[in-house]
């Protein structure tokens, strides 16, 4: 019997996909004449993001994706340049968005990811797609348990990160999410309960 978890997921190379334009999303919001509060934010959403998505690679994906490619070149590099990324990510973490090299450290972490991400979606993801036909569901669901478990121990630092990267965004879900309260709690006591004064 297929679980139905599963059969409900995005495949595990769909959900990679979105990690990466996710990132370069936010990559493209970054400008040296930023205010720093708002480099901050941009760098620190990129890089939570970063971290989480190299750790469910590193978890599912690789794994998986070991099973059935023999000894892949791409593949076995992928992992020290999660480490080359992670090692950027603490350098900039130590720097501030007052320091000149801040600027420059993010565009090296954009570059490592950018070459990252050209490998996995030309060679990864598409032998994936020929290898793990069947298990790409099942691998997505226990990419999305995983994420869940990760996102739950920061998630008042994505939050605000976010928002500090995508305010417009975040604006226009919350203004939704204010609305569509709003919209589904009782319009008063007065009118639910007749005219009676409580």
């Amino acid at each position: 019997m297929p679980d139905t978890n599963s059969s409900m997921s995005p495949t595990i190379t769909s959900m990679i996909r979105l990690d990466h334009m996710h990132v370069l999303a936010a990559f493209h919001r970054y400008h040296a004449g930023s205010p720093w509060w708002r480099k901050r934010a941009i760098v620190n959403s990129a890089c939570a993001a970063l971290e989480i998505h190299a750790q469910l690679e590193e978890e599912v994906f690789y794994p998986a994706l070991a099973g059935v490619l023999n000894e892949d070149e791409t593949l076995g590099k992928s992992r020290p340049e999660h480490d080359e990324m992670r090692a950027t990510i603490n350098k900039l973490r130590a720097t501030g968005p007052e320091d000149a090299a801040y600027d420059a450290l993010f565009h090296e972490l954009m570059r490592e990811v950018m070459h990252h991400i050209a490998d996995e979606e030309t060679v990864l993801l598409p032998a994936a797609e020929r290898a793990l036909k069947s298990q790409l569901r099942p691998l997505g669901a226990r990419m999305t348990r995983r994420r869940l478990q990760l996102v739950g121990e920061r998630p008042r630092e994505i939050a605000v990160n976010t928002a500090g990267t995508f305010p417009i965004a975040t604006l226009l879900l919350g203004s939704l999410l204010v609305l569509g309260v709003t919209h589904c709690l009782p319009k008063s006591r007065k009118t639910r309960y007749g005219s009676k004064s409580i």
